[in-house]
């Protein structure tokens, strides 16, 4: 090769070089399943398309603190469309609870046998693993605010559930989560990292601090 085409091989620049080492480092860290951040809010973006939107650190934390709470030490935790919640159980406690995510973004298969695909549109399809009222609580966040979304995770959240159910969906949806679950609204209010164009609430079925307010 001549030292003409040397010269025009196109090289990276300093700056654009970095970019692109940082580029690649925070994509590792985003998939290195052995990371200690990997539980982190926000670890896997939202994807609007699928209606995810990621709950505060804040709210997080209350939930996880409440799931905790209700289901005893132990106990058996299914989070249904709601990863925010499981990564803050994992967050805070590694080994001493059997936590299961129920979700259809398969990124979140990064949490190995813990994760469970989950179609709401096939509500009952689930693994063999999965017995009938399993869980202690149950904490689910229907991806969409539609009759037809509630009423088909309704029917998951009952086969999974040994009793107790924490439900968290629009304000919109109080009668028909009534009728479905059985579940009564709470004075907390769960918050997002963005703002949502509808209000939005938590619903049980049991004897809850949530009941308490912040």
């Amino acid at each position: 090769m001549s030292d003409l085409e040397d010269d025009e091989t196109p090289q990276l620049s300093a700056q654009t070089l970095a970019a692109l080492q940082e580029f690649y480092a925070e994509q590792k860290q985003r998939t290195d399943l052995g990371g200690d951040d990997k539980y982190n809010i926000g670890v896997i973006e939202e994807n609007w398309q699928l209606s995810q939107f990621w709950y505060s650190q804040e709210t997080a934390l209350r939930l996880a603190q409440e799931a905790i709470a209700a289901a005893g030490e132990g106990g058996r935790i299914a989070c249904v469309s709601a990863p925010s919640v499981y990564q803050k159980l994992r967050e805070l406690h590694r080994e001493d609870f059997s936590i299961y995510i129920f979700e259809y973004d398969k990124r979140f298969a990064m949490y190995g046998e813990e994760f469970i695909f989950y179609d709401y549109n096939n509500p009952l399809d689930l693994p063999k693993k999965i017995a009938a009222h399993s869980f202690d609580i149950v904490i689910a966040d229907p991806p969409y605010l539609s009759e037809e979304c509630l009423r088909k995770t309704s029917e998951t959240i009952k086969y999974l559930t040994r009793g107790k159910i924490l439900l968290c969906t629009g304000a919109i949806m109080e009668e028909l989560a009534a009728e479905l679950l059985g579940v009564k609204m709470c004075k907390f209010i769960p918050k997002h990292t963005r703002n949502l164009a509808n209000a939005f609430c938590c619903y049980v079925n049991y004897e809850s601090g949530l009941d308490c307010g912040l």
